[in-house]
């Protein structure tokens, strides 16, 4: 009489073997790109935030008849690029800073993180 560690099962339940890695392979490529829209929603917000960080700093040295643009490009990361614009009327500069929103996401193209700040002229 021989003993099997593992019994050989008869009719159903031997060809269901396998179906839940199967599955799971078939849900993969849905658990990834979820995964990376979630990323691609934080770097949506951070270049948001750099955004605002970049137009107050560019405001702050404009008022101070320095370079907004030089201002704005050290406020933010470096692999972000940012174009300031200041704009005098009166007694105070305003500069829109905008940042291009990289995507991770194959397809999915954003317009630009667009932020404005006004600071009184200090000159």
């Amino acid at each position: 009489m021989s003993y099997r560690l593992f019994p050989r099962r008869e009719g159903r339940e031997g060809r269901d073997r396998g179906q839940v890695a199967i599955e799971y392979l078939g849900f993969i490529p849905i658990l990834i790109l979820v995964a990376m829209a979630g990323v691609q929603v934080g770097l949506i917000a951070y270049t948001a935030q750099q955004a605002g960080t970049a137009a107050r700093a560019g405001a702050r040295a404009a008022s101070l008849d320095e370079s907004a643009q030089d201002a704005c490009a050290t406020a933010i990361s470096d692999w972000l690029s940012v174009t300031c614009v200041p704009a005098e009327g009166g007694d105070e500069v305003t500069v829109t800073a905008v940042v291009e929103i990289p995507s991770i996401v194959p397809g999915w193209n954003f317009d630009d993180a667009q932020k404005t700040a006004t600071m009184p002229l200090d000159h």
